[in-house]
């Protein structure tokens, strides 16, 4: 333990007495709805729980009592006791723990019905999937839990906006209540009008809220859109072209435009690779400051990098009102994607991740990050970004760089346009009448069905192809892949998106607990902050 202590007050017993030393603290910490008191005790310092503290400091021992003098003391801290009430009671859900949405379903219907289940939030990966598909989605959720908390994804789509658009239609129509909003680096006509269309006034005046919004930001210029109202002249061209109400515009100007703000930090996909102990702090201040302006204090929630109980309780620390994972729920059985991928996963460290071409985004230079064990889909997709900054054209590249663009492709070029014209013609014909224009976005298409495909792949398990699978992935997957070798977590098949979220939360709260006694001068020893992963109660 210490050699000083600083008297607190008076611990009475319960029924159990006091234990000498410090065997057995551990599990006292870990038993999550007791307290724990280290106390001095006839035969030197020990630890209780199940008495009273009298904080009071060194005053006289209480009169006709058997009170031991109080040296350190930690109450009960359940993982619903984590993070802010009001996310809680707003989703109505036990715990402030979200499975974050993975693109192209793989934040999963299972994913969503799991965490549900469990009383948490799971979001629908709907980004990258038709219409058709997400409504499948919305049919066999609603179909297993009507009336628990699920969410669905809303992705920015600047090279497809039509998709966004028409998945808010859908949205709207089905009655979705909550979206996590991704990608977005300014706000669009159509998630403003998802927005507005949810709002109505209430028998006292006040706005009341069907659609909410979580929206993820690594960059403080995009958290203040989300922060604040939506802006005039948007709601104004809505209301005009009856896409909402002139009621629903008056009210979206009173009420910001999302409910919970998550920090994202260095994450898998779209990242900025932004460290969450600077992030976090600079948008719950801006956040502040916004606040003194508006009177709405929109809740900052954290991701990226949640992987492991101290790295929760680390969050939860720093003041964010619930967590968010992503990567590790991939790696679990739920998750819509190959049991390849799944053991690619299992087997990766922190620093088996790399930066390589958004699909998506690949004009504009947008990044994602990747898995690089085991595949070379980073390295190829830089080699693909590197050629369309260099040239205005396939034409331009010469007879070795064609045959390893080839080589890349894993088909000829002229079949792969040819699979580019059979997609575009349906879906977007205008990108075919560009490239007719321009060559270098007839590039951009080629080396975008590259990019496009090998997620495809990855989540097919299409052997062939896995040295092109790209599996998006943060550097956290190696944390979790430590936190949990040696365990029954270490097997794929074991690896349960509600068992995880169950030990993460546990495992926080035994950590804060630890550190709270290590704060008033208590070393409880090595393995009381080491929280190891344990299967649920029947």
């Amino acid at each position: 333990m210490t050699s000083e202590f600083r008297q607190k007050g008076w611990y009475l017993q319960g029924s159990t007495p006091a234990q000498p030393g410090v065997s057995g603290l551990t599990e006292a910490i870990e038993a999550l709805h007791a307290d724990v008191a280290v106390v001095r005790t006839p035969a030197g310092i020990g630890w209780a729980s199940g008495g009273a503290p009298i904080l009071t400091g060194p005053a006289p021992q209480p009169a006709g009592t058997q009170a031991l003098p109080l040296l350190a003391w930690v109450g009960p801290l359940l993982p619903s006791d984590l993070g802010d009430p009001g996310f809680r009671s707003t989703y109505g859900v036990r715990a402030c723990y979200v499975a974050g949405a993975m693109a192209n379903g793989i934040g999963s219907e299972e994913v969503v019905i799991a965490m549900a289940k469990m009383g948490l939030m799971g979001f629908f990966g709907a980004a990258g999937l038709p219409v058709a598909r997400i409504a499948q989605a919305i049919d066999r959720i609603r179909g297993e839990v009507p009336d628990l908390a699920v969410g669905f994804n809303l992705i920015h789509s600047p090279n497809d906006p039509g998709a966004e658009d028409a998945t808010v239609d859908l949205f709207i129509q089905r009655g979705i209540r909550v979206v996590s909003a991704s990608a977005y680096s300014k706000l669009t006509p159509a998630l403003v009008r998802y927005r507005a269309a949810g709002l109505s006034e209430g028998a006292h005046g006040q706005v009341q809220i069907r659609h909410r919004i979580l929206a993820k930001v690594s960059r403080p210029e995009v958290a203040e859109h989300f922060l604040r109202p939506a802006p005039a002249r948007l709601l104004k061209a809505l209301a005009e072209q009856g896409r909402i109400t002139a009621s629903q515009a008056a009210l979206a100007a009173k009420v910001p435009m999302a409910d919970d703000l998550t920090a994202e930090a260095d994450s898998g996909g779209h990242t900025d690779r932004r460290p969450l102990p600077v992030l976090l702090p600079l948008l719950l201040a801006l956040r502040d400051r916004v606040a003194l302006q508006t009177g709405h204090r929109v809740r900052v929630g954290a991701a990226g990098g949640i992987g492991t109980p101290s790295a929760v309780a680390a969050a939860f620390s720093l003041g964010a009102a619930y967590v968010l994972t992503g990567t590790i729920n991939q790696a679990c059985v739920e998750a819509g994607t190959s049991p390849m991928v799944k053991a690619m996963l299992a087997d990766a460290g922190a620093a088996d991740v790399g930066m390589a071409p958004a699909g998506d985004m690949f004009e504009q230079g947008a990044e994602v990050q990747v898995l690089k064990r085991g595949t070379l889909f980073a390295q190829r997709g830089q080699k693909l970004r590197a050629w369309y900054r260099r040239y205005d054209s396939l034409d331009a590249l010469d007879a070795t760089e064609r045959s390893e663009l080839e080589r890349i492709l894993g088909e000829p070029v002229e079949r792969v346009w040819a699979s580019c014209v059979d997609f575009f013609e349906s879906r977007d014909p205008a990108q075919l009448e560009r490239a007719v224009r321009d060559p270098r976005h007839k590039m951009a298409l080629i080396f975008r069905w590259y990019l496009g495909l090998s997620s495809r792949w990855a989540i097919g398990g299409v052997a062939s192809r896995r040295v092109d699978t790209q599996i998006w992935c943060g550097p956290v997957i190696g944390a979790f892949n430590d936190w949990t070798r040696g365990t029954f977590l270490e097997d794929p098949a074991q690896r349960r998106v509600g068992v995880v979220a169950a030990n993460l939360m546990s495992g926080a709260a035994a950590v804060l607990r630890a550190r709270s006694l290590q704060q008033q001068g208590v070393d409880p020893g090595p393995a009381a902050a080491q929280w190891a992963p344990r299967p649920l109660s029947p």
